[in-house]
């Protein structure tokens, strides 16, 4: 099978690397013990300095911070907490000056129970926008209207007693969902959407893209016949009716349309489905999301012949000019180097920045930063909070970026909004850039091959046949072509595979030990080690 992209600034989100910045924990400049715009203006050269081409900052609009603002009470400002519009202004304009693009976060499946909107949606039930807003009579014996679960535990409906009703909220009761059946609340969003375009924004991530459209019935969802105790509770039912409708495609749609009209800007979709519902989010003739997220890699187990599996899956399943993404962490889900192994980070790394499609790193990861275990009195999650003990806190991969060994890691003057882990010390930029054998470095080297290498950027990807805990595959584009080989486990192994041929040069190793290296017809990987290797024309 042979894949192929155009080359040209239109698809600049192709060509490039992605980087996450959580906005609260990369840095404070005001000395509140939480990150702001300012601050991350101050490290736009770290930014820059790594090779990445886009950051996509998580919310920063005005919000109660319920749910650190994923619940938005202004779609069109900026949250004091974080600055100034005249701060946005002043950070997006250096990200371009820089040669980087900055992608918002857009929330549209629910606001905050702040937002003016549901003010007045739930001030009466005749008001004018009471149907921008999903509102139900209670079942026959006063209870919620159907079954569904928040995703943040317990009923997904409030019961309002001033107008009698229950709206709907697929996460907390302080973030009620929109009613995307509603033409005037589409239209109020895509004006959310210009006013940010019509200030330069390149394009936005959707957060819970597929929640957007629920079941016109409003039927029970079905039992999950494979729940398991100790999961979290809302994957007892699963949600058949409230999520992932036929209709969603025609709204991606025309969020596409609002997109393509500002020429070239990217529409990035958040997506958990299975991989054949995920591929629908493209849109029919990839006029939907340009990148539904491709979150295979944060929860596969970590073995050659799984990753292998998911890369083979995923590129068959892709519509005809389709362009794959890849995704190994980010603010919901534990951090890479504690799902793998610090050892195997460095291979995670290569595999993300060696993949055909485009990577997406988030803030931290290229350091190596860890999960960390939050103490009860130091949780600042609401689904911890409402979900405690069974592991779904996600504070562990949103601590402070780690720049230096001073007090507060050089993130902040005072105590951090969370805690840093003790290892903040020795693990920091400032003496990961001074190694340079370092995660870092190695991240920086990979970015910097990546761009310099045709074969990486746009060459079709070739599977190669291997044993055990390799994992090798071909990338190719005209008459140049790599070989990627990966050691997923501990033990030294030997590759002997006929795809290597004399003359063959180690481009890269993650051990940053072996450039230049010319192989023979073998090639020695020890534990845990990658290699990029360049073959000859």
């Amino acid at each position: 099978m042979v894949f192929g992209m155009a080359q040209g600034n239109e698809n600049w989100w192709r060509d490039g690397i992605f980087y996450q910045i959580y906005p609260r924990s990369f840095q404070d400049s005001d000395g509140d013990g939480v990150g702001d715009l300012a601050g991350i203006l101050r490290r736009l050269p770290y930014v820059k300095s790594l090779g990445v081409d886009a950051i996509w900052l998580s919310p920063i609009f005005p919000s109660p911070m319920a749910d650190f603002g994923y619940d938005i009470s202004d779609y069109v400002g900026i949250e004091p907490l974080f600055g100034t519009m005249a701060d946005f202004d002043a950070l997006l304009a250096a990200a371009h000056d820089n040669g980087l693009k900055l992608i918002l976060d857009l929330v549209p499946n629910h606001t905050s129970d702040q937002h003016p909107w549901f003010i007045e949606s739930r001030s009466s039930r005749d008001n004018p926008k009471r149907d921008w807003y999903i509102w139900r009579d209670p079942a026959a014996d006063g209870g919620a209207p159907n079954n569904w679960l928040s995703e943040f535990g317990g009923s997904a409906w409030q019961f309002d007693e001033t107008t009698g009703q229950y709206y709907y909220h697929a996460f907390l009761a302080q973030q009620p969902d929109l009613n995307w059946r509603n033409p005037d609340v589409r239209a109020a969003i895509y004006d959310v959407m210009r006013f940010w375009l019509d200030k330069g924004v390149d394009g936005f991530r959707v957060d819970v893209i597929w929640h957007l459209i629920k079941d016109a019935e409003f039927r029970d969802n079905p039992p999950n016949p494979h729940y398991v105790e100790g999961r979290p509770p809302n994957e007892k039912i699963l949600t058949q009716y409230s999520t992932d409708q036929p209709e969603v495609h025609d709204v991606i749609a025309e969020m596409r349309r609002v997109i393509d009209s500002y020429g070239t800007r990217v529409l990035i979709g958040e997506i958990y489905l299975p991989l054949h519902r995920l591929m629908a989010y493209y849109g029919n003739d990839l006029t939907g999301a340009q990148m539904p997220f491709n979150f295979a890699l944060l929860s596969t187990f970590w073995s050659a012949r799984s990753i292998e599996k998911i890369i083979e899956d995923y590129e068959k399943a892709l519509p005809k000019g389709a362009w794959p993404n890849w995704v190994l962490g980010n603010h919901d889900r534990p951090r890479v180097a504690s799902r793998v192994g610090p050892e195997q980070a460095r291979v995670a790394a290569m595999l993300l920045l060696t993949l055909r499609g485009t990577p997406t790193l988030y803030y931290g990861d290229e350091i190596g930063m860890h999960q960390l275990a939050v103490a009860p009195e130091d949780v600042r999650d609401p689904f911890e909070k409402n979900v405690p003990g069974i592991g779904v806190g996600r504070d562990g991969c949103r601590t402070p970026m780690q720049w230096d060994s001073s007090n507060f890691s050089g993130f902040s003057q005072v105590r951090p909004w969370l805690p840093l882990p003790e290892d903040h010390i020795r693990e920091n930029v400032a003496n990961l850039e001074a190694d340079g054998r370092s995660i870092l470095n190695l991240y920086k080297r990979l970015i910097a091959l990546r761009r310099s290498c045709p074969p990486l950027i746009a060459g079709d990807y070739h599977p190669i046949s291997a044993q055990g805990d390799l994992l090798i595959y071909r990338r190719e584009a005209g008459a140049r072509a790599v070989i990627v080989a990966l050691n997923l486990g501990p033990e030294p192994v030997a590759v002997t595979t006929s795809a290597i041929r004399f003359g063959s040069e180690i481009l890269l190793s993650t051990f940053l030990d072996r450039e230049g290296e010319r192989l023979e017809g073998v090639l020695d990987l020890r534990g845990n080690e990658g290699v990029v290797v360049a073959l000859p024309a």
